[in-house]
């Protein structure tokens, strides 16, 4: 389901009234000027458009290539891990942890 106006497909490609070429009132030659101007100032605002949407897709391409580099690295210390304890056991897992904590007796 749809949660606003832009994810439905298709949306942004209606024409509107000028991409048509409809009007109210016949063309005079006089309005060729007008339509020139019209049009350029439709392909300015397209041609910048489009390259945000160049940025916009590279930047999402190269966070893209770092999650893919992340996730290769994480899942090669978790294959790493199950091996070493596959090897030496669950002895192994709790003599690191030993290990890294000092014990000291206290009196009261």
């Amino acid at each position: 389901m749809p949660r606003c106006v832009s994810d439905i497909g298709g949306l942004r490609n209606i024409r509107s009234m000028h991409s048509t070429g409809k009007r109210s009132i016949p063309r005079v030659a006089s309005s060729a000027y007008l339509d020139l101007y019209m049009l350029r100032k439709e392909k300015e605002r397209l041609e910048k458009e489009d390259a945000i949407l160049e940025k916009r897709k590279a930047g999402i391409q190269k966070r893209l290539e770092d999650i893919k580099k992340e996730m290769e690295v994480l899942e090669k210390s978790t294959q790493q891990e199950k091996e070493c304890i596959g090897r030496h056991g669950e002895a192994v897992k709790e003599e690191s942890q030993e290990k890294k904590w000092k014990k000291m007796a206290l009196s009261y």
